[in-house]
């Protein structure tokens, strides 16, 4: 039994399968989680849908593009290849299957004594793992009790900044964009949301660039997406992208927790 940690799918649904049996995936005995966004840009977003939802050893954390489907959904409006998913008849189970997805996963390889922290776009500094873990949960616990009002008010990138005081709609909205949107960070964690490049501006670092006390732990990964242009490329073995841009014609890669392989298939 292996468990194989995806990166970014965007609807490719011919390369989801192909790597699949690539690494010779038993759905019997095998588990699989991606990095979010398993939807948008790529060209079969309801086939990757459907494959997950009918795999119980098939789960993702939420990325961005994900949150978009699900505010599409929730305002019954579709767009592209969204819009396939959004008029699907099974609309609703699939809404059901990708709002209680969580922002943050953890699991351990016990063998190794290995832990992977598993969100989309990673943790600030600031943030110890069980602190990111509340918040996440935090933004669940609020998709399930009100989604179309949270899924409405989460676009911008105000506050910039995490602060303890923050409440409502405001709090909900950075942690969504730290969990799910974050790439460079500045001094107090002040995201910079606009550079996508792999160049920081100046004054900001990547996020993994930061020194915490939760980064220095031996034996505890930070598995991540979302980040394309940096091909999986964080020159730190303990911060592992696997977002190498499969929907920009790259690759689509799976990272093997048990040896820390990764095993990837052309686009």
């Amino acid at each position: 039994m292996s468990t194989y940690i995806i990166g970014d799918v965007h609807g490719c649904y011919d390369q989801f399968i192909n790597l699949l049996d690539k690494i010779d995936y038993n759905s019997n005995e095998d588990k699989i989680i991606i990095t979010g966004d398993l939807v948008n840009r790529g060209p079969e977003s309801l086939k990757v849908l459907n494959y997950c939802i009918a795999d119980k050893n098939i789960s993702s954390v939420l990325g961005n593009h994900d949150l978009y489907l699900l505010y599409l959904m929730s305002i019954n409006q579709g767009k592209g290849d969204l819009k396939k998913v959004v008029e699907a008849e099974n609309n609703v189970q699939i809404f059901e299957w990708l709002i209680t997805r969580p922002l943050i996963i953890q699991i351990s390889d016990h063998p190794n004594k290995n832990k992977f922290i598993i969100t989309h776009a990673g943790i600030p500094e600031i943030w110890s793992i069980e602190k990111a873990q509340n918040l996440g949960e935090e933004v669940s616990k609020a998709l399930k009790n009100n989604a179309a009002k949270l899924l409405q008010a989460m676009w911008g990138d105000k506050p910039n900044s995490w602060n303890e005081s923050l409440a409502g709609n405001d709090r909900y909205r950075i942690i969504i964009n730290y969990l799910t949107r974050m790439r460079f960070l500045g001094d107090a964690a002040t995201l910079d949301l606009e550079n996508t490049s792999t160049k920081a501006s100046k004054d900001y670092r990547p996020w993994f660039h930061y020194e915490s006390e939760s980064y220095k732990k031996m034996n505890q990964y930070y598995v991540f997406g979302h980040w394309a242009s940096l091909n999986g490329k964080t020159n730190n073995p303990y911060f592992i992208g696997l977002d190498t841009g499969c929907v920009w014609k790259g690759k689509l890669t799976a990272l093997r927790i048990d040896d820390l392989k990764k095993i990837s298939v052309k686009y």
